[in-house]
């Protein structure tokens, strides 16, 4: 079975087709990063329009690199929440549309679902059952992950998530928009010890995260500066540390909760170069398994729908005639797929 997959929850425009047998047969992504750069952040009524003009296009280029004609689609997943519900609109309303011409089943797949599922794309997937970190610009939750399907959230952020702290805080120091990677740039230059930040939240039993305190804490430190560039540096290289310590804290606790080996995290924060180190560090010393997404799937994309719908599909999982579109979901709230 051919799946296409239709991803536009936010700011990138992602397709690909994923064949059951033979895995991942072709996908693009367009990022909107250009448009959004000059206002700071995503403005949703832009985001729905670009996707409007960019999908279209990018499916027959997809379809095209693939070698896949319309009959040769067995079905059609699309991104149905969380996320912008314009742009939400957008990718349902293609894939009910296609599905319908193409008189083939379309399946609306969970946003964090197919994040959490991103490692299952590589050679050396995980197995279940593991503790999934879904950490991004919106989301950052600690979910234990029996089966597909079968997800229990054990904490997530109580206030900003790791992603949004890092967007806000590089608006602090003056950087541009994606504030996270620059954040993460300029950290490299920065002196470790000169600045010390809490770890919030983990002196205390739980693994819920709370990062909106680090943002306060980064801009008191900053007053105490005269806000060089090393000062600067400085302080990036001490909040990074600071949020990439609590993130690897909670997962040793949550492993340890549970009981399990195998730690999966994906997301857009998952690409970040010093959790990945910290992580695969601990890994090592503590006998457990840390898979992550390649850098090119840990934001949002539409390799990961494809998959999500796929396997779905499989279990004879589809959607009613209507389209639907949920920009506040709970994963808790998907059904197994049995």
């Amino acid at each position: 079975m051919n799946v296409l997959g239709i991803e536009t929850s936010c700011d990138e425009t992602g397709v690909a087709v994923f064949n059951a047998q033979r895995g991942l047969l072709a996908h693009a992504l367009f990022s909107q990063v250009a448009i959004h750069a000059e206002y700071g952040g995503v403005v949703p009524e832009l985001a729905s329009r670009d996707h409007v003009r960019k999908l279209i296009p990018l499916i027959r280029r997809v379809m095209r690199e693939a070698a896949t004609a319309p009959g040769d689609i067995g079905g059609i997943a699309y991104t149905a929440g969380p996320g912008l519900i314009g742009a939400l609109l957008v990718g349902a309303s293609v894939a009910h549309s296609l599905a319908w011409a193409w008189g083939i089943p379309a399946v609306a797949v969970h946003h964090m679902e197919g994040h959490l599922l991103a490692p299952m794309l590589e050679p050396n997937p995980p197995s279940y059952p593991f503790v999934a970190l879904l950490v991004s610009g919106g989301h950052t939750q600690l979910v234990r992950v029996e089966g597909l399907g079968l997800y229990q959230t054990l904490g997530e952020s109580l206030d900003d998530a790791a992603g949004e702290a890092f967007d806000k805080t590089a608006k602090m120091l003056g950087l541009g928009y994606p504030g996270g990677p620059a954040l993460a740039k300029l950290a490299e230059l920065g002196v470790p010890g000169r600045f010390k930040f809490p770890r919030p939240m983990t002196d205390r039993p739980g693994l819920d995260f709370s990062f909106s305190g680090l943002k306060t804490h980064t801009l008191t430190t900053l007053a105490t500066t005269d806000e060089s560039q090393q000062d600067k540096a400085d302080v990036a290289q001490a909040f990074q540390e600071a949020v990439v310590d609590t993130l690897v804290i909670k997962c040793r606790r949550a492993l340890q909760q549970c009981g399990y080996k195998r730690l999966v995290v994906a997301g857009g924060v998952s690409a970040n170069r010093l959790m990945r180190e910290k992580l695969d560090q601990v890994s090592k010393e503590e006998g457990y398994q840390v898979f992550f997404p390649r850098l090119e799937f840990c934001t949002d994309n539409g390799a990961m729908i494809a998959y999500a719908g796929c396997q779905r599909l499989i279990t004879g999982r589809m959607d009613p005639p209507e389209i639907r579109s949920r920009p506040r979901w709970p994963l808790d709230e998907l059904e197994p797929t049995g």
